[in-house]
């Protein structure tokens, strides 16, 4: 099913290898996680443990009695269910010589997950993973990308009613039994409520008092949920930029569902028409492309600005010490606003990128600024921005 390219994914976690003694690949669940660890494996001497296999899980009851004797590549899956192996890999990790490396791939970020970062900190690097992106599919598919979202089983459905039933049942899934296997006995009908009204809320300034008014509950309580749809890498929390200026500036974080076929089916919509008449259009298109650009540039140095005059800059990166801009408009011909002159002048912003579908191909409006065709993008990106490292 699995079955595109995913190169300089793939060339990001070989080159982590040969540089750390351990690796962590984290990303949703049925991201392709495992696919890729898998084709990694097979290119050396690997042993593969899956913690979702009773009988693996058996196998390392005792972790250090287990790894020890490992020599090559030692691959454990979902190892955010046995959090207590990091302090053995620390131990195997400082062996010199070191007889083996291990792939870590989890399903939630070490920030859900506690004692990893800091347990494996200077011997542990870090790859963050989604669904496929744009460079992995062909640019040219960017729309059926967008509508059924990065999933494989989704967006290699054979049309778009089996994509939409898949994305169905995996919100089911996730609610009802991965979530529970992180240790969180919250009711799936309460996370579902939530999650549902985050995806309302998408691509706008929110806070967990006014989420919390809405949904009947208390604001620590929802913003202890939030907490743990964004630490299972579903839901963006993406930080306000402040700057020392004379005005007024947005605080609150924007949400995101990460992923824009998620997004659809939680909003309901089934077919590319409920798509376009939702009034959703412009925030799904907006999620969309961001969370294109951060596949590129990592999330650390990403951040959205806004004022209380309204002017506005929907991302903010941070690259290579300078500023850059991005604004995401889906009219056929998008120029210059007030807004953007004003962010490109208060931010100082290097270059200033204007993402649309692209009918009438890129170009530039003046010489920091220019509108970019989404099939250019990836390409653009490459020219402008040094990669993260965290593919």
């Amino acid at each position: 099913m699995n079955n595109l390219p995913r190169v300089r994914l793939l060339d990001g976690v070989r080159t982590a290898l040969r540089r750390n003694p351990i690796v962590t690949l984290s990303g949703p669940r049925q991201c392709g996680k495992t696919t890729l660890a898998r084709i990694i494996a097979s290119e050396r001497d690997a042993t593969f443990f899956d913690l979702e296999n009773p009988a693996d899980a058996r196998r390392l009851e005792n972790p250090m009695s287990a790894l020890a004797p490992l020599h090559g590549l030692v691959v454990i899956d979902e190892a955010q269910l046995r959090p207590d192996i990091a302090p053995i890999l620390r131990v195997l990790a400082d062996r010199q010589p070191n007889p083996a490396s291990f792939l870590m791939l989890g399903s939630a970020s070490p920030d859900l997950i506690r004692g990893t970062s800091e347990t494996l900190a200077g011997r542990v690097a870090f790859i963050d993973m989604g669904g496929f992106n744009l460079d992995e599919v062909d640019a040219r598919n960017w729309h059926t990308l967008w509508q059924r979202g990065g999933f494989p089983r989704s967006f290699l459905a054979e049309d778009a009613e089996a994509s939409f039933a898949w994305r169905q049942d995996f919100i089911r899934t996730f609610l009802e039994r991965d979530l529970r296997q992180y240790g969180f006995q919250i009711p799936a009908l309460t996370l579902r409520r939530l999650w549902t009204m985050l995806a309302h809320y998408h691509g706008q300034v929110g806070n967990a008092s006014e989420i919390g008014r809405s949904l009947g509950e208390a604001h620590t309580t929802v913003k202890r949920h939030i907490d743990i749809l964004v630490g299972a890498l579903v839901v963006r929390q993406l930080q306000p930029w402040h700057e020392n200026l004379a005005k007024r500036q947005v605080k609150s974080p924007k949400y995101y569902i990460r992923d824009s076929g998620l997004l659809h089916a939680l909003l309901d919509l089934s077919s590319g028409d409920a798509i376009d008449s939702h009034p959703k259009l412009g925030a799904s298109w907006e999620g969309f492309c961001i969370e294109t650009i951060l596949r590129w540039t990592g999330e650390r140095n990403a951040w959205f600005w806004g004022s209380h005059a309204h002017a506005e800059l929907d991302l903010l990166v941070l690259n290579g010490g300078n500023r850059f801009g991005f604004e995401f408009k889906l009219g056929d011909a998008p120029g210059l606003t007030r807004s953007m002159h004003i962010a490109r002048q208060d931010l100082r912003l290097k270059r200033l990128f204007v993402v649309y579908p692209g009918v009438g191909g890129s170009y530039g409006l003046d010489e920091s600024a220019e509108v970019v065709a989404i099939q250019d993008l990836e390409a653009k990106l490459g020219e402008v921005l040094a990669p993260s490292g965290r593919a």
